[in-house]
């Protein structure tokens, strides 16, 4: 497979924009993940980036990945807590929090930032590896 000229840093970029993503998605979580809210409404639903492989229009071969789209987790009931304290609770003192899992998310985002470190990494590699090609032509 041959690529085009700084195709490397190309594909890697595409990879860095949806770890990007995917550290944005897991941070928006974990922002949210004590907010309350009344029982009569709903609660916050976690963020998930939903990555998809590109392919060249004209060769068909990869090209790098993009962001698909994003889902919400599914329950946006999350969990009745009992405060009744809480400005927000209802006659029965329950408010409702999401129901995003701490561990859960941390794992994640562990797991975007070393994908992302590992694209720029890529990415620098192959800047050396065509600065050392230009100086190849300088010498001659």
């Amino acid at each position: 497979m041959s690529l085009p000229t700084f195709g490397a840093i190309g594909i890697a970029g595409t990879g860095l924009t949806v770890y990007r993503k995917w550290l944005d998605a897991v941070s928006d979580n974990l922002s949210n993940m004590n907010n309350a809210s009344p029982t009569s409404g709903s609660a916050f639903q976690a963020r998930y980036v939903i990555a998809q492989a590109q392919a060249d229009s004209t060769t068909g071969q990869g090209a790098g990945v993009a962001v698909g789209g994003t889902v919400l987790s599914g329950n946006a009931e999350g969990r009745l807590v009992y405060e009744p304290e809480h400005p927000l609770a209802d006659a029965n003192g329950y408010v409702r929090y999401p129901d995003i899992d701490l561990g859960s998310q941390m794992a994640q985002m562990m797991m975007a930032q070393r994908g992302y470190q590992a694209n720029l990494s890529v990415v620098d590699r192959a800047k050396t590896a065509y600065e050392a090609a230009l100086q190849l032509g300088k010498n001659s």
